[in-house]
């Protein structure tokens, strides 16, 4: 299994297209769909990005919640409900759609993020102020990664 690694930045032209960067779309090499899935994210000020398989996999983990909750019917409505195919053309690109470029105030250029089995795009300020907040968080709590790793065993 590839995973999205890094952040780039990269421009949105005139018609509202811009290039996945080459490794993520390495990443989804193995893919039956040459392309991605996005959805607006429910965390963050950003659209969240994955493969078809990816997506498959949030199906059936919103499929096993009990089917009259709310929160079902949320994660269906947001994740499921607002999923958008983009196929790459020939030079690797996809067209953004406008309603949720608005969503973040991406204009002329996105903001790349790897998270492992999902990516986000930003505005690329935007993106970088959340990342001294998240540059915290991390920092105060770098014990649980550490408490993970030496507390299994391994």
């Amino acid at each position: 299994m590839n995973i999205f690694l890094s952040k780039y930045v990269n421009k949105i032209d005139t018609k509202g297209r811009v290039s996945i960067p080459a490794s993520y779309r390495a990443a989804l090499g193995q893919e039956n769909f040459s392309g991605i899935i996005v959805y607006p994210s429910f965390k963050n000020n950003c659209i969240e990005a994955c493969s078809m398989s990816h997506l498959e996999e949030l199906s059936r983990i919103i499929q096993s919640l009990d089917p009259y909750s709310d929160e079902r019917d949320a994660f269906e409505t947001i994740v499921l409900g607002e999923a958008i195919q983009l196929q790459f053309d020939n030079e690797g690109r996809v067209t953004l759609p406008s309603h949720l470029t608005a969503q973040i105030g991406v204009t002329t250029q996105a903001c790349f993020v790897g998270k492992g089995l999902v990516f986000e795009i930003w505005h690329p300020e935007n993106f970088e102020k959340y990342l001294k907040s998240a540059r915290l968080i991390a920092q105060d709590n770098r014990s649980i990664l550490k408490n993970k790793h030496y507390g299994s065993g391994e």
